[in-house]
């Protein structure tokens, strides 16, 4: 499924956080089951699984990293590097939830790659192709932020600038690849950024 931004993946808590991907697919599919979550306010690719086995067995690819996960955003400024890899330990900021914060220290490895799609200078800024090789809350928001490249519209981790530079988080989950987890066939699904 492609999930809209400012759509929550699964029910939050409270009657107002009730509506969500998976209650509206489940109108027409009562059967269907997440897999994996995009932050709300991220759009692109979500996989359902029609049978608790199948939801099983691709949630274990999602835990041990055998999906390849592409990810368009669009990022303040231009790169000092075009391609990269952000290797910045990540925690969540108690005080401050659903922030999250580097912390070398106490944060849990986190992994992103990144790479230059294209420079746009009449705005000063990036697309990027990111590609998480972790799966840590905020990741790749928090990583684009931590060197100094922020996503257009984000409204937790951006500055002023940055944050004003869109209507929404402009962070689209691009493409999945992975071996189906019964007939071994490769599977890629691919949806284009609608930014």
């Amino acid at each position: 499924m492609d999930k809209p931004s400012g759509l929550l993946s699964v029910p939050g808590r409270g009657e107002d956080k009730q509506d969500c991907l998976i209650s509206r697919a489940q109108i027409e599919f009562p059967e269907l089951l997440i897999v994996h979550r995009l932050d709300m306010s991220t759009s692109g690719i979500i996989i359902m699984a029609f049978d608790k086995d199948t939801q099983r067995l691709l949630s274990d690819l999602f835990a041990q990293r055998e999906v390849l996960k592409h990810y368009t955003a669009v990022v303040a400024g231009k790169l000092e590097h075009p391609v990269g890899l952000i290797d910045k330990p990540m925690i969540c900021d108690w005080p401050n939830r659903p922030r999250q914060i580097i912390d070398f220290e106490k944060g849990k490895p986190a992994q992103t790659h990144y790479e230059t799609i294209e420079y746009m200078p009449e705005h000063n800024t990036t697309r990027l192709m990111l590609t998480p090789v972790t799966g840590r809350t905020h990741q790749l928001r928090l990583h684009c932020q931590s060197i100094g490249h922020a996503i257009l519209g984000d409204r937790l981790y951006a500055s002023p600038e940055a944050m004003a530079g869109a209507e929404r988080l402009l962070l689209h989950a691009t493409s999945l690849s992975f071996a189906h987890p019964i007939s071994g066939e490769s599977i890629l699904i691919e949806s284009a950024p609608p930014f």
